[in-house]
């Protein structure tokens, strides 16, 4: 019996390690995905989702890269957390640290098209692609990132549903990107419409089994 037990709790800490290399590694991919994908509408040059217009405003205005200001202003949506009482996880910090690497990466690789159909193709290319990678970061289950995690704080602490705490966000960051000169247009629109039937098709499909538990 002794024996039995022992092999059942080694067969379960190999595939708790099996499981959680899974997840780091369908973590990173997500969110090198996920800022390649931003980088992509940003070369289509149609638009971009709202808060990536804040970052395109406050490239123009204040300089450093897109990239950059995605990592500055994830790390200062952070800071929201605290009064909120919301615990970062693993996926959280990696969100900050990745995002903006992968997006200023693939500027630097990926030249802008400027016939309308390559243009086109990109912006499609890059909402489809964030809805993928929506789907294997969050399906991690390794902690949401600083923009998700806001809003779920809030649904939390104020009772509101998270539809309407996640549009006044949008809106609000939108609008502020708007007056400092972020591009918003089709790739805006297409973006608002489009993400969140994708993240619901590709999250049941991309979820590691048996993470009820999240790892922080």
């Amino acid at each position: 019996m002794a024996t039995l037990t022992l092999t059942a709790v080694r067969t379960l800490t190999a595939v708790r390690a099996d499981r959680l290399a899974r997840r780091l590694g369908q973590l990173a991919v997500g969110l090198t995905l996920y800022g390649s994908s931003l980088a992509l509408m940003v070369r289509a040059g149609l638009g971009v989702g709202p808060w990536d217009v804040l970052n395109q405003g406050l490239t123009r205005h204040l300089g450093l890269s897109m990239g950059a200001w995605v990592t500055v202003v994830g790390a200062l949506v952070l800071l929201f957390w605290i009064p909120l009482r919301q615990r970062p996880g693993v996926g959280t910090v990696a969100n900050v640290l990745t995002l903006g690497v992968a997006m200023d990466l693939t500027l630097d690789l990926l030249p802008a098209p400027h016939a309308l159909l390559p243009r086109l193709a990109l912006l499609a290319a890059g909402v489809l692609l964030n809805g993928l990678a929506t789907g294997l970061y969050i399906g991690a289950r390794l902690g949401p990132g600083p923009r998700d995690g806001l809003m779920t704080a809030l649904h939390r602490r104020t009772g509101r549903s998270v539809r309407l705490i996640r549009t006044c966000i949008e809106v609000t960051v939108l609008a502020i990107g708007v007056l400092l000169g972020g591009d918003a247009g089709l790739g805006t629109v297409a973006y608002a419409l489009a993400i969140g039937p994708l993240a619901q098709f590709f999250l049941p499909r991309c979820t590691v089994p048996g993470t009820e538990t999240r790892i922080e």
